[in-house]
C-alpha cells in the first residue's frame, strides 16, 4: 500500500507521496495511475518528496499523464502546506523546497487548523523571463502572445473577449494545438488573459500534461508577467482563475516575482 495525502490550491490538486512510500514503483505510471478522475485518487499530479531538513525538502513532479514537469506553483504551495501539517510548523517561518527549477522560499503568513487545515503562503517563484512570439497554426492563423518562463514554460495570449477564444475559436481548441506545437519541442502550457483593470486579470489555463484546469500557480505568474510588461497593469497584481485568485507582486525585468495564494489539504490515505 502506499500512502499519499490529497491536497489542493484553488482547485489545482496535487497528491504528496514520499519517495520512500514511492519506492520499487515507477513514478510516471504511479501518476498515471493514482492521478486518473474515475479509476484512481484522482488528481492532477504528484509531488514526490524527500525531507532534507526540519523546514526543508525536495520535490518531483509527475503530472497526471506520467510526463515530467519542472515545477507547479500550487503544487509546491500544497506541499508547502504537508510540511506544516507534518512538522507542526508556526506562520512566519520559512520553508526552503527544491523544486527541478531550483530552490523556491515559501513563508507562511498564516496556518489555519479549524475545519480544513489551510496556509496562506507567499512563494519565491524566481525570476521570469519573456518576449513576444507569434505562433502559427495549422489553418494558417497566426496567435500573438508571449513566450515565459517561470521555471517551466508558458504561452500567454492576452485577448479582449469574456469567453477567453481568440479570433473566434475556441480557447480549448487553440490551447490543445499551441500546447504539443513544434515550436515548443518540450510543449508548453498555455494561459489565456482577459484584463479587468489594471490591479486584476482574469485567466484560462491549458496546462501541459493535465489539459484545462481550474488554477496554476506557475501559469498565474506568468500571465502577471505578460499583463505587467505589456498591458498597462500594476504590482501587486490580482490574477483570477475558475478555481480562485492569487496575487503577484513583481517589480520588472531582471527582479523576482513573488505569488502569495492558500493551499489546504484535504484527505489521506492509501492506494494499491
Amino acid at each position: 500500500m502506499i500512502p499519499f495525502t490529497k491536497a489542493h490550491a484553488c482547485g489545482n490538486d496535487f497528491l504528496i507521496v514520499t519517495e520512500e512510500a514511492a519506492y520499487g514503483h515507477n513514478w510516471a505510471d504511479l501518476a498515471r495511475r493514482l492521478c486518473a478522475r474515475n479509476t484512481g485518487v484522482g488528481a492532477d499530479g504528484i509531488e514526490f518528496f524527500v525531507w532534507t531538513g526540519h523546514k526543508s525538502g525536495r520535490i518531483r513532479l509527475h503530472n497526471a499523464d506520467g510526463s515530467v514537469a519542472e515545477i507547479s506553483g500550487n503544487g509546491t504551495r500544497c506541499v508547502a502546506a504537508w510540511m506544516v501539517n507534518e512538522h507542526n510548523l508556526q506562520s512566519g517561518d520559512d520553508l526552503e523546497i527544491i523544486t527541478d527549477a531550483g530552490v523556491r522560499i515559501c513563508h507562511l503568513n498564516g496556518v489555519h487548523s479549524g475545519g480544513t487545515f489551510t496556509v496562506e503562503v507567499t512563494t519565491g517563484m524566481g525570476v521570469p523571463t519573456f518576449a513576444p512570439r507569434t505562433v502559427k497554426l495549422v489553418s494558417g492563423m497566426g496567435i500573438p502572445g508571449f513566450e515565459v518562463s517561470t521555471g517551466n514554460p508558458h504561452f500567454v495570449i492576452v485577448v479582449d473577449i469574456d469567453e477567453f477564444d481568440p479570433q473566434d475559436t475556441s480557447w480549448h481548441e487553440i490551447g490543445t494545438e499551441i500546447c504539443t506545437h513544434k515550436d515548443f519541442p518540450q510543449q508548453t502550457n498555455v494561459e489565456f488573459v482577459r484584463v479587468v483593470n489594471k490591479h486584476e486579470i482574469e485567466i484560462r489555463i491549458f496546462e501541459r500534461g493535465v489539459g484545462p484546469t481550474t488554477s496554476s500557480g506557475t501559469g498565474s505568474s506568468a500571465s502577471a508577467t505578460a499583463a505587467l510588461a505589456s498591458s498597462g497593469c500594476t504590482s501587486p497584481l490580482t490574477v483570477v482563475a475558475p478555481g480562485g485568485a492569487q496575487t503577484v507582486a513583481w517589480d520588472g525585468p531582471g527582479t523576482e516575482l513573488w505569488l502569495t495564494g492558500s493551499a489546504s489539504l484535504i484527505a489521506r490515505g492509501e492506494a494499491w
